[in-house]
């Protein structure tokens, strides 16, 4: 992590440094002196927008849990057969994960030390039982191989969206784009799970 001086910075650039710092460093060995390095500011600046780190890191989990959310309220993920809007929802995880990488990135990393953490893992698994429902129904429409377990298709599913935050660095030369690896996703996976 280079240390950036900025002259101007705001709310959201703030929570930008914060994310690369606890992904970095992790949130428990991230302190409010490493922040202000990181930001080129000092900590009483920090506190003029934010009251803590914890505060930090429940803004930058709630942007990741909102854009997931958002998702779900989403015409495709709403309308059709179970289905289509388990392809529809899968897609735009992918592309969600991969728009806001960072964000969705600490989400993933969170393992429930504090309240901030045990909130976000809770909200986490709301959404992934929301995602394991569509599943389920499209199993029981029969648009689903009969030899698919629902809860390990559950899981494969998120294990494969979700290791794209590993390898996924956009704008490198010879990197796939984001809608190439969006429709990998749901190629790969939909292979396995529809019913031929």
């Amino acid at each position: 992590m280079t240390m950036a001086k900025r002259d101007t910075y705001t709310p959201d650039s703030l929570l930008a440094v914060a994310v690369e710092v606890f992904i970095e460093r992790g949130y428990d060995g991230t302190s409010m002196e490493h922040l202000s390095k990181a930001a080129g500011i000092s900590k009483s600046s920090i506190y003029h927008h934010v009251r803590s780190k914890d505060e930090l890191l429940h803004r930058a989990i709630s942007r990741a849990l909102d854009g997931l959310f958002a998702v779900l309220e989403e015409p495709g993920a709403l309308e059709g057969r179970a289905i289509e809007r388990l392809e529809h929802v899968t897609r735009r995880v992918a592309e969600v994960l991969m728009d806001e990488l960072p964000y969705v990135t600490l989400l993933l990393r969170v393992r429930g030390n504090t309240d901030t953490e045990r909130w976000a893992m809770e909200r986490r698994r709301e959404f992934d039982h929301k995602v394991s429902d569509l599943l389920k129904q499209a199993a029981a429409d029969g648009d689903l191989r009969d030899d698919v377990d629902v809860r390990l298709a559950t899981r494969l599913l998120f294990g494969m969206i979700n290791s794209i935050v590993e390898w996924y660095r956009p704008g490198r030369g010879g990197a796939v784009s984001r809608d190439e690896v969006a429709e990998a996703v749901v190629r790969t996976a939909f292979a396995g799970l529809r019913r031929p």
